[in-house]
């Protein structure tokens, strides 16, 4: 084992030009940061390696710092292959933007199924997922800019039925993150806040001939580790990063409750400010049911969990997180993707089988633009060019939908009282469009799988009908007309039955959540 222990510029001189790299990581979490630091010191130095392929799962950095951020250099990447990339926007912004490299996204889950492709020898992934978005050829084809033209995904016909094929490349390196390395090179993952894809991942560049770096944050004797803790063989672990300092994720060295280590008392979460973002998950967390498989969204919607914790329901639902997450509180912001007081921690990749599959009951998710068809986009909007991440795998297979956000963007204010909401100031950007610059979800075809959906904001809630969207609930405080209907860059119905919104919502403190989503005897 000694011989394989290298540091982190040694393990950077591995990296040659042209080479394809899988990077393994999760926003903070799974990354070797080490590597990617001195991989960035050592192209400014030398100009070297050059034109690299990456793939990588999802988002990896922190909004403008660490994680892919630091190949954000042109000459360093020629083309790159992910899930999603808003967590590393000046890479995005300035690479793709500027179409100095070619950039294709693929859905988040079929990433993970792609590793495993690799790994067992095969020319690439097949999915349903993806279909009628901009992830299809006959769209988009996840290209995400004009320098992007090779088409990597294709329609095939397999047993009566329209799929996708996923081309998968031959990786050269293998960049993965774990705890513990014994002295036979078994790696163990006891302390990550998700296990992720490092097993595939290191599969997938062995079978292939290619190399395998380990970053973790410590050397342990053989039998240290035990079997079920032990993930990745040290056959397939060609060299080790020993960095003792390395981050549990961005937000925190080391938290215990995000690995099942030790417990956190749920009342030690503090309740988040009572904002347009709060009232939203408020509200959407009415649409709870007790013991359903839910599926919890960046942006607004990551912020229901801190509503259950509130509330005290974490016992009445069964959360899941796309990086493999089941159970607990999952975490907003840096801490997206783990969860405090997690039940169980899956390999991401059969989460996103369950996914796939239509396992999920409910799924709460964001929008940033919503059309007259019901077709939601959150992948190109303004300056934002994101990727889907596992909005795709997530929307088109769950049986029912909440979809959370403010009606209007760009510098809207509310002022919110005990009986109800007011406009202090309108976004100036519209969110309910004609036409959305993207499809991220199509409305039309989740109609026709009989998918139950529902657009939750701050002022108003709307479903989508056969002829459009329809308003059926307004918050106490608003004008119907002017500050709903006409801020809606299209026709929509108003429900005969027009609800006002719960009067608890806009009250600090337990709303009583618990009583109103569980059954009354009788029903």
């Amino acid at each position: 084992m000694r011989d394989r222990i290298i540091d982190a510029s040694g393990a950077a001189g591995l990296i040659g030009d042209g080479a394809t790299v899988l990077v393994g990581g999760s926003g903070g979490m799974g990354v070797a940061e080490a590597v990617l630091v001195a991989l960035e010191a050592r192209f400014l130095a030398e100009a070297r390696p050059r034109d690299l392929t990456l793939l990588h799962t999802t988002g990896i950095g922190a909004v403008t710092e660490h994680g892919l951020n630091h190949l954000a250099h042109e000459g360093l990447v020629r083309r790159v292959i992910g899930g999603n990339y808003g967590l590393q926007l000046p890479f995005m912004k300035k690479l793709i933007g500027g179409n100095r490299i070619e950039a294709y996204n693929f859905p988040q889950g079929v990433m993970c199924q792609l590793y495993r492709a690799m790994a067992a020898g095969l020319p690439g992934a097949v999915s349903h997922v993806g279909l009628h978005t901009f992830i299809d050829p006959r769209h988009e084809g996840g290209r995400m800019n004009e320098a992007t033209r090779d088409d990597l995904i294709e329609v095939v016909t397999l047993g009566g039925r329209e799929l996708l094929f996923y081309a998968a490349p031959v990786p050269d390196i293998a960049l993965i993150r774990a705890t513990s390395a014994d002295a036979e090179g078994n790696v163990g993952l006891e302390h990550e806040a998700a296990t992720l894809d490092g097993l595939s991942m290191a599969q997938a560049a062995h079978n292939a001939g290619g190399t395998v770096i380990c970053q973790v944050e410590r050397l342990v004797d053989t039998g240290a580790l035990h079997p079920q803790m032990a993930r990745i063989p040290g056959f397939l672990i060609d060299h080790v990063v020993v960095e003792p300092g390395q981050m549990q994720n961005y937000a925190v060295r080391f938290d215990p409750s995000l690995c099942g280590a030790e417990p956190r008392d749920l009342e030690t979460i503090p309740p988040d400010p009572l904002d347009a973002r709060r009232l939203i998950a408020r509200r959407a967390a009415f649409e709870l049911r007790p013991g359903a498989v839910i599926n919890l969204g960046v942006g607004i919607s990551a912020a229901i969990p801190n509503v259950v914790a509130e509330e005290g329901i974490e016992d009445l639902v069964h959360p899941t997180i796309e990086a493999g997450v089941v159970g607990g509180i999952p975490g907003q912001g840096l801490l997206f993707g783990s969860a405090v007081n997690p039940r169980v921690i899956l390999d991401q990749g059969y989460m996103f089988d369950f996914y796939d599959g239509g396992g999920l009951d409910i799924a709460f998710v964001s929008f940033a633009e919503v059309d007259r068809h019901g077709h939601v986009n959150v992948t190109r909007f303004g300056d934002r060019n994101d990727g889907a991440g596992g909005f795709i795998d997530i929307t088109q297979n769950a049986k029912r939908i909440v979809f959370g956000g403010t009606l209007t963007g760009g510098g809207l204010r509310v002022a919110i009282g005990e009986t109800g909401l007011g406009i202090e100031r309108e976004g100036g950007i519209a969110k309910f469009v004609p036409e959305v610059g993207q499809i991220s979800y199509n409305g039309t075809v989740g109609r026709e799988r009989g998918q139950e959906v529902l657009f939750v904001t701050e002022r108003a809630v709307l479903r989508p009908t056969t002829d459009g969207l329809m308003v059926t609930e307004i918050a106490p405080g608003i004008r119907l007309r002017e500050d709903v209907v006409e801020r809606i860059g299209f026709e929509v119905a108003v429900a005969p039955d027009l609800r006002e919104m719960d009067p608890r919502l806009y009250r600090p403190g337990r709303m009583g959540l618990r009583e109103a989503i569980l059954p009354t005897e009788g029903t």
